[in-house]
């Protein structure tokens, strides 16, 4: 059998006919950039959201650089979020003329750890940016009572996070903005790119509405210097389709989640924690092992896509190392880097490639067959 890591041509199967009709009517439109597709779409995210207002923009980047600079990010000011991270999380920091401060993360969630946030920050510290990894969310209470003691901004980095919630409230919503990314690969992927900042302050949508279209006011009018930051119209139609079918998707991947944990219960890796306070979209569902080198490898030699999110550490990217950290200032995030592996996770995926995926992660761990003599109870995974 062969398990991709990813399988985008599935998901665009189960709903053809109604992608094709959405982008057909754009085509025939003749208004590809912004325009009421786009407006169409921010509305209805924003009351998926429950917020005030969703801003598209060309991508979950640029929607992190957009958010920062609306917030009165200034040149020199730091900005402290997890090592443990994609590159975008601090690049977008650096682009709005921030300095990324970065701090070790919770070996349980593989987000941020709370406790030593506050060592962390400095008199320059104007802005938090909190990553929900993987589609876990992040504890959010205490970067609440932070952000508001110090005055400080909170913005979230929700792109693997579409559909999670913390007590209730969807991921995105609960700082000054929550910021995603609708890559393809995402839980509610484009076809191609787009990003969304959700906030419910309209002085910070309107800002950001600026931001993204070159600071104008009306055509030709520019009251600040902006960017090209617009999102495609047929992007928005896409999207538009997609998140009529996300909660069910993110049920699926839960589901799928459930039968992982069944079947891998006794196998020698640590599994992935949802937390009391969250209920997570694993847009990736990551285990860990010391031997994570050796199984990714017999993984692949079984025809089974993996992926490592991620290898190396922020602080430890040659990008990066004009900021002057070294080996061993976040031993957790440098640990994890080593452990770290993702196994196949998308709705489309059937029982049986994952009961084979998980009987070559105990092949590959020396095991025997998780699969023979037990069988996920009905309702969980796939049936």
């Amino acid at each position: 059998m062969k398990v991709p890591f990813i399988n985008l041509a599935a998901q665009y199967d189960s709903i053809a006919a109604e992608l094709d009709e959405a982008v057909g009517g754009v085509l025939a439109s003749g208004m590809y950039v912004q325009g009421e597709e786009v407006e169409r779409f921010e509305d209805e995210f924003a009351d998926y959201m429950g917020v005030s207002h969703a801003v598209a923009c060309s991508s979950g980047t640029s929607a992190l650089k957009l958010a920062l600079l609306a917030a009165g990010i200034n040149r020199g000011d730091e900005v402290l979020t997890a090592a443990n991270s994609f590159i975008a999380t601090a690049g977008a920091i650096i682009h709005a003329g921030g300095v990324p401060v970065f701090a070790d993360v919770d070996p349980a969630t593989s987000n941020m750890d709370p406790s030593l946030i506050e060592k962390a920050l400095t008199e320059r510290t104007k802005a938090i940016i909190a990553v929900h990894l993987y589609g876990l969310p992040m504890d959010m209470d205490p970067l609440i009572e932070i952000a508001k003691d110090r005055g400080i901004a909170l913005i979230e980095d929700a792109a693997q996070a579409h559909g999670a919630e913390y007590k209730g409230s969807k991921v995105g919503s609960i700082g000054l903005a929550g910021c995603f990314s609708f890559y393809p690969t995402k839980n509610l992927g484009a076809c191609g790119e787009g990003g969304a900042v959700v906030t419910r302050s309209a002085e910070m949508a309107h800002r950001l509405r600026l931001l993204r279209d070159h600071g104008s006011e009306s055509k030709y009018i520019h009251s600040l210097l902006g960017y090209n930051d617009r999102m495609a119209a047929i992007q928005a139609a896409v999207l538009r389709v997609k998140l009529k079918h996300l909660d069910a998707w993110v049920e699926r991947r839960r589901g799928h989640a459930a039968l992982y944990g069944d079947l891998l219960a006794d196998a020698p890796v640590e599994l992935p924690r949802e937390m009391p306070y969250a209920r997570a979209a694993y847009h990736l569902y990551v285990i860990r092992s010391v031997v994570r080198d050796k199984l990714a490898e017999h993984l692949k030699s079984m025809q089974v896509g993996v992926g490592l999110h991620y290898p190396v550490p922020l602080h430890l990217q040659p990008a990066l190392a004009h900021l002057g950290y070294k080996k061993g200032d976040f031993p957790v995030s440098e640990r994890l880097a080593s452990e770290l592996l993702s196994l196949p996770m998308y709705p489309e995926l059937t029982r049986d490639e994952m009961k084979y995926v998980c009987k070559a992660v105990s092949e590959g761990l020396g095991g025997s067959d998780p699969v023979h003599g037990r069988e996920a109870e009905d309702g969980v995974g796939l049936r």
